[in-house]
């Protein structure tokens, strides 16, 4: 049998690695204010495995986590307007940092909102990596911010990194609330018909939000290290 002194100097598990342990506490951002509010627009029906992933996703401890507030039976855009100004006009939900977007459609990684918050000191929306419901499928990333602000090509995903956008899908994305006392309203619009000269004008609301939001500065990234599957409902395919 091994002899324990008592009183001996082993500094512990973390303290041992001392550096690793500090990036690791530093990644996870538990010291910054987290707290976040999870809105969703639904016509009310959430097919049973969407709600277990969204059952399973962890929340960051000791840190204040809202929702999910629904808006049942309107239009996207219409729905995610209201869901902004009943957060900004409520005193207690305005003073939350954080807004996160979830559709009733998509199922994150159990991790995927703590991998979101760790690069939120370089952008405004970090979104997850989904993809259209197709076997052709493209990814919901949009768009060379270092290009032309108006480029909405689909952008080639890069495994486990950061990439840069002009626009994501809605599915599953972390806002700075803040960014919606700096946009006018309405905050999100789906455009259809045609301008002033006669041609063609269509604008999905995340397309509209998004345009709005990068003139005036705001910057946005798709995390792919998050995995969000798309379920397609009427064939049962994840995507």
């Amino acid at each position: 049998m091994e002899l324990r002194i008592l009183g001996d100097n082993t500094p512990g598990l973390h303290n041992s690695d001392l550096g690793k342990s500090i990036d690791r506490v530093d990644k996870s951002k538990m010291y910054e204010d987290l707290s976040t509010i999870i809105i969703c627009p639904t016509r009310g029906i959430f097919p049973t495995r969407v709600v277990q992933s969204w059952m399973k996703l962890l929340k960051p401890m000791n840190q204040l986590v809202a929702g999910p507030i629904f808006a049942e039976t309107m239009k996207v855009d219409a729905a995610y307007n209201a869901l902004i100004k009943y957060i900004l006009d409520n005193d207690y939900l305005k003073t939350f940092r954080y807004i996160l977007t979830i559709e009733e459609d998509n199922l994150p990684p159990v991790d995927g909102l703590l991998k979101l918050y760790e690069n939120m000191d370089k952008y405004d929306v970090i979104g997850g990596l989904y993809w259209s419901k197709s076997v052709d499928g493209f990814p919901m990333i949009f768009g060379d911010p270092d290009g032309d602000p108006l480029d909405s090509k689909p952008r080639v995903p890069k495994h486990g990194e950061l990439v840069p956008a002009n626009a994501l899908g809605m599915g599953f994305n972390l806002f700075k609330l803040d960014m919606f006392r700096h946009i006018e309203e309405p905050w999100f619009q789906t455009e259809e018909g045609r301008d002033e000269n006669g041609a063609v004008k269509q604008m999905t609301q995340d397309f509209y939000f998004y345009r709005k939001a990068a003139k005036l500065g705001f910057r946005f990234a798709c995390d792919c290290r998050v995995l969000v599957a798309h379920l397609d409902v009427k064939n049962d395919i994840l995507y």
